[in-house]
């Protein structure tokens, strides 16, 4: 039986103002500083990020890579995670109908949704973060997605992940966290198509509250309800979202907790290491953004000290650490002087740790800390499922570098190398897609289905085993172990679009199906590169026409 990735199994050690002094976030919200002397070894091995790296040092030249595929490859990987009955238009044809009774022991309707990774179980709090990213990427790119044939692609991937967690908020009290059991679903290795384990259902109501997952939640329903209401012609779904955004919002500010304190089995696979203080201030944020309310702009700047959103500089943004993104968020506002005049100093003081992130990311942040990177140029924060916290930053690389056009061409300013252009941000999030798709020393794509040389045997149940429209015979629970997991050939399906786990810190990659820490792929590993991928091919393709 595998193990799960460190950031489910054990308290995530977080990067913050040194590469060698990190914070664990305790249990109830509490913040403790301690240093991991876990990580020394590893920082020793590392090298400071620095801009100077732009394009990749593995002689990645323009025109190499395939934005427009990478993307397309991005929104198939979503289906291939479908959970529920498969829709008539379903283009990964290896995968069939699953988890069709989830929520029927509680009496609930819970079919949909998403598998979160390699395994069966449907985790409401990445689930949820991965619709988040995902409308971002529709709101700052739909333009660039749109021109690339895929926004009626990724509005069916939004659009099945905000359908489900509507159904995981039957009233404005009760919300469903997680339907399986991590514990039971890795004991077997089977297809969704055949699942014998526990499809147990599991919830945060008043009692037993979860402010992190009904923050992030409503985050989710916020921002998918700008996307629908901008391009999905549904203005009565738009409303409907926003409804249940705003009830979550008000039931994780009103009966405040941890979710993994109620959902123990969710704390082994899921824990919500940060606390929810960061989800209300992005979920807050979000909401200002789709309602144009003042009320949640006031929130996020009355509790922005003691929610930590103006006083943690972090140098990682994830489904668990939001801080990053949602100092952006508020930088944004800053930036376009969408606020009143007593909310300005607020606002710098959350525009300043979102500069400490990007500043981090480009390797400028001197005594500050910056994000380490390896040798091949690719930003490391953690030996497990290291490829997320590339993929969010160069989202967010991206996104701020389009703010700061927007504003005019203001600059950002670094402590060590000052000021840094629109421009330095986009090539440092490029270096960064990059190596995802293959500028990196083992010239190899950790997005699986894209180039020449992909991982082939991604830690991924339903793809290491025979499809069941190839071979209809049943899949028991230890026989899929015995005849799949354990063969050395590649998997029988491709999982396209899948962005795996990934190198270690010395980019060092081993394609094994056992080694879960770099082969399993994840929804959040992804659903940033969606607008990531958009907008450079849009680059590309404006700079070609500029060139006729």
């Amino acid at each position: 039986m595998q193990h799960r990735r460190a950031s489910r199994l054990k308290p995530e050690h977080r990067n913050y103002l040194s590469s060698s002094a990190s914070a664990t976030m305790a249990r109830g919200g509490i913040i403790n500083i301690k240093t991991l002397a876990s990580l020394c070894c590893a920082v020793l091995l590392l090298l400071p990020f620095t801009a100077a790296a732009g394009r990749g040092v593995h002689g990645a030249g323009a025109g190499r890579f395939d934005y427009k595929k990478a993307l397309h490859n991005s929104l198939l990987y979503f289906e291939a995670q479908r959970s529920g009955h498969l829709p008539y238009n379903q283009r990964v044809r290896w995968r069939g109908h699953s988890g069709l009774a989830d929520g029927l022991q509680q009496g609930v309707d819970l079919v949909g949704g998403y598998y979160d990774a390699g395994d069966n179980v449907k985790f409401g709090l990445p689930m949820a973060f991965t619709i988040t990213m995902l409308s971002w990427s529709a709101i700052e790119f739909g333009p660039e997605i749109s021109s690339a044939g895929e926004l009626g692609h990724l509005l069916e991937a939004i659009k099945r992940g905000t359908d489900y967690l509507i159904k995981a908020h039957p009233e404005p009290g009760v919300l469903w966290a997680e339907v399986g059991d991590g514990d039971t679903d890795h004991y077997c290795w089977q297809r969704p198509e055949d699942m014998t384990t526990s499809r147990q259902a599991y919830k945060v109501d008043r009692e037993n509250p979860g402010s992190d997952l009904a923050g992030e939640t409503a985050a989710a329903m916020a921002a998918a309800s700008v996307v629908f209401r901008r391009y999905g012609g549904d203005a009565r779904y738009s409303r409907l979202l926003l409804r249940h955004a705003e009830q979550l919002f008000e039931f994780g500010d009103r009966y405040r907790g941890k979710y993994d304190a109620s959902v123990g089995e969710a704390w082994r696979y899921y824990a919500s290491v940060s606390g929810y203080g960061d989800e209300m201030l992005w979920a807050a944020l979000w909401l200002h953004r789709a309602t144009g309310r003042e009320e949640y702009l006031d929130y996020a700047v009355d509790m922005a000290d003691e929610f930590g959103g103006t006083t943690w500089a972090i140098n990682e943004f994830s489904w668990d650490v939001k801080y990053a993104g949602l100092q952006i968020l508020a930088a944004k506002l800053l930036l376009e002087g969408n606020h009143r005049p007593e909310h300005r100093e607020t606002l710098e003081r959350y525009a300043s740790k979102a500069e400490h992130y990007l500043c981090a990311c480009l390797g400028k942040n001197g005594e500050a800390g910056n994000v380490n990177r390896t040798a091949g140029g690719m930003l490391f924060i953690r030996q497990w499922n290291n490829m997320q916290y590339v993929t969010n930053a160069a989202f967010l690389l991206t996104a701020y570098s389009r703010y700061l056009s927007a504003a005019g061409d203001e600059l950002l300013w670094c402590p060590d190398g000052g000021p840094v252009r629109a421009g330095e941000l986009r090539a440092a999030a490029e270096a960064q897609a990059d190596y995802v798709l293959g500028d990196n020393p083992a010239g190899t794509s950790y997005m699986v289905g894209y180039g020449r040389r992909f991982p082939r045997r991604v830690h991924h149940r339903a793809a290491s085993i025979v499809s069941h429209r190839a071979d209809g015979r049943f899949v028991g629970c230890v026989q899929g172990y015995d005849r799949w997991f354990r063969r050395p050939a590649a998997n029988p399906n491709v999982v396209v679009g899948a962005i795996v786990g990934g190198p270690d810190h010395r980019d060092r990659f081993s394609d094994r199906r056992s080694n879960y820490m770099q082969t399993e792929a994840c929804t959040y590993n992804t659903a940033p590169m969606v607008g990531v991928f958009a907008h450079l091919h849009s680059e590309r393709a404006a700079a070609a026409e500029r060139k006729k």
